[in-house]
């Protein structure tokens, strides 16, 4: 077979059920253009033996050995019930270099759909080994469902993503509300693009304004009388407000006091304020300004008689506007050096979908004056996700790119605080979501 030499050599890790599966769509799957050499697998009874007339090799932790043998330029990770810790190893043990890497997602997902668009690429979340997180989506249901909501800072990081997930249980009406008016652009033309062909399109409406003026706030709530509020609208770079601290007042401080007054003066049911852990025993300007307004929040709570008003804070996004790993990725495709502040510095992370849906997921658990606190997981050492977004690019720490570190920046602590103690904490519904006593 002449045309087997063009294809990729291609090596899957796990030789059970989801391998097996796998084996079958590419050879069935001509399109593919992948050739299955061999598996590789931790199981002593199959490793040596034959899956499918394919020679099964092991253990995985001698997977780059293997890899380098048989020329594999394509590896498939199938081990779906292994778990994210699990996977998470094996993909920390892959050398990068000159080897695409796709990840299977559990099976349920697979049998669903066709696999050629299941598998995906190896992401710096499979890296950290994250969990999924389990939602209660008909609560969510209940909540927004034929509900006027509003995102205060709809087009930014945070509050689009909040959108996107808010679109997904049938609002009455969505309204997205940002000053900038080029990230809310292309939030609707991603919208109008993702909804074009649905019979039943959500309603949502996008509209420029800022949260420190109160004409125009007033001139929203008394058209579109929004039932729930979701106030994502704040500066949030910690170094730019260092410099101009005066607009970090403005925009966190008066900005959200003015949406939580016109919340009360409408009668708004829920107004869910997205707070940080940098409101807590702040170092700098910004995480000031945000515990003035986790104060602020509390205090409409105890004055209102009718909106109830809660808070949710979590620690940094995976790739967020601002975030470490744009920035890494730019500085590796100049070829480096990647800057790090400091040796030690680690961070708390979530995906930004992950903390979007715990957000909304707190909106349906407040009853009022809450503050959400987000399980964030263990803090990641910021050099480590450097060094990890090398690999993933297939290059050489110290050979093809340097990390340089750069020294701490004003305002900035070496450790975040979530100040999660869960023994002063009460749980929810939600694993991930806990409120502080």
């Amino acid at each position: 077979n002449s045309n087997k030499n063009n294809l990729k050599r291609t090596m899957i890790i796990g030789a059970g059920s989801a391998g097996i599966m796998i084996l079958r769509e590419i050879e069935q799957n001509k399109s593919l253009d992948l050739n299955v050499v061999a598996f590789i697998d931790d199981d002593r009874e199959k490793i040596n033996n034959y899956v499918c007339n394919k020679m099964v090799y092991g253990p995985v932790r001698d997977l780059n050995k293997f890899t380098k043998k048989f020329r594999i330029t394509d590896l498939i990770v199938a081990c779906p019930s292994a778990g994210n810790d699990r996977i998470k190893d094996i993909v920390n043990i892959i050398d990068y270099k000159g080897i695409n890497v796709m990840i299977m997602p559990e099976i349920a997902k697979v049998l669903t759909h066709n696999v050629n668009s299941t598998l995906r690429n190896v992401s710096i979340n499979d890296l950290l080994g994250r969990n999924e997180i389990l939602l209660d989506t008909n609560e969510i249901k209940d909540f927004i469902a034929n509900k006027v909501v509003l995102v205060t800072g709809g087009g930014g990081s945070i509050g689009s993503e909040i959108c996107r997930q808010i679109l997904e249980y049938n609002p009455k009406l969505l309204i997205i509300f940002d000053i900038y008016e080029n990230s809310v652009y292309s939030l609707i033309t991603e919208l109008d693009i993702k909804y074009r062909d649905k019979k039943e399109k959500p309603a949502y409406i996008a509209l420029i304004g800022s949260v420190r003026d109160v004409d125009r706030l007033n001139q929203i709530f008394k058209e579109y009388n929004p039932n729930i509020v979701f106030h994502a609208a704040a500066h949030k770079h910690v170094p730019l407000m260092e410099f101009s601290p005066m607009e970090a007042i403005k925009n966190n401080v008066f900005g959200t006091f003015n949406v939580a007054k016109i919340c009360d003066k409408y009668n708004i049911e829920k107004m869910v304020h997205i707070s940080t852990d940098k409101a807590v025993n702040p170092t700098n300007v910004m995480g000031a300004s945000k515990r003035i307004c986790e104060m602020i929040i509390e205090s409409w709570n105890l004055k209102s008689l009718k909106t109830k008003y809660s808070m949710v804070r979590f620690g940094n996004v995976l790739g967020s506007n601002g975030s470490v790993i744009p920035l890494f990725q730019k500085q590796i495709e100049a070829g480096g050096p990647i800057t790090v502040t400091h040796p030690e510095i680690n961070r708390f992370f979530m995906t930004i979908p992950e903390a979007c849906s715990l957000v909304i997921q707190s909106g349906v658990y407040a009853l009022g004056g809450e503050k959400f606190i987000l399980d964030m997981g263990k803090p990641v050492k910021i050099v480590d996700l450097a060094k990890k977004m090398i690999q993933l690019s297939g290059l050489v720490l110290d050979k093809d790119i340097k990390i340089e570190f750069t020294g701490l920046r004003p305002g900035e602590k070496l450790y975040e605080e979530l100040l999660l103690d869960t023994s002063k904490a009460n749980k929810t519904n939600n694993d991930k979501i806990f409120i502080e006593k």
